[in-house]
């Protein structure tokens, strides 16, 4: 058997949703709905490209996420104001949904580092209205120090509503939070609110590592 060229996303199903072992080849675009943008699966990597100037979303096909352990690798640009990337979940649509993201150009930004990795549950609770209600709550600094850019590796484990969030290995949560929606469960999908954005490793399981 040839060696796959694309990234494997480990997920599956059991009936209802619940997750198993299976491998799902991340260069088959018929596995992904593609949303406001196309992605470019060619170097080993899933380059999503922003398509609408909106928020673009990459949703996997025929899996209804629940509690479990999301990791991959990230890699955006370290251009002030111009790389937003992550990962979406419990999604009732490309409207709704939990979010967590990453903002690169601020990793070592001494004035906004504090601004690094960022939840969301749209639409009621965006980014500004967090911001503005609940400062420092809902975003965080990166822990460990982290290049801005080169890849980063990312772990988000979710049993509702708790969500912690671990970058590079850290046994240390870089953002704890609770949810502030009432999804328990949906879709899940790569998440870019700028131009483009990498993934790579893709690895969803139903353990709460």
């Amino acid at each position: 058997m040839k060696t796959l060229e694309a990234v494997a996303l480990i997920l599956g199903f059991w009936g209802s949703g619940n997750l198993v072992a299976q491998t799902i080849v991340g260069a088959d675009s018929r596995k992904w709905i593609a949303y406001n943008c196309k992605a470019d699966f060619s170097g080993g990597s899933i380059h999503l490209i922003n398509t609408s100037g909106k928020t673009a979303l990459h949703w996997v096909k025929d899996i209804n996420f629940k509690n479990g352990t999301i990791e991959l690798d990230i890699k955006g640009k370290d251009v002030s104001g111009e790389s937003f990337v992550g990962v979406a979940f419990h999604g009732i649509d490309s409207e709704t949904y939990d979010a967590i993201y990453f903002r690169p150009f601020n990793f070592r930004n001494p004035e906004r580092k504090d601004r690094a990795v960022q939840y969301i549950a749209k639409p009621a609770y965006d980014w500004d209205l967090l911001r503005e209600k609940h400062p420092g709550k809902y975003e965080h600094a990166i822990v460990p120090d982290t290049d801005p850019n080169n890849w980063f590796n990312v772990k988000i484990v979710v049993l509702h509503p708790s969500i912690k969030v671990y970058v590079n290995g850290s046994t240390e949560p870089t953002l704890e939070v609770e949810q502030l929606s009432k999804g328990k469960s949906g879709l899940l999908g790569l998440w870019v609110d700028s131009e483009d954005g990498w993934f790579k490793n893709v690895t969803i399981t139903d353990k709460l590592k």
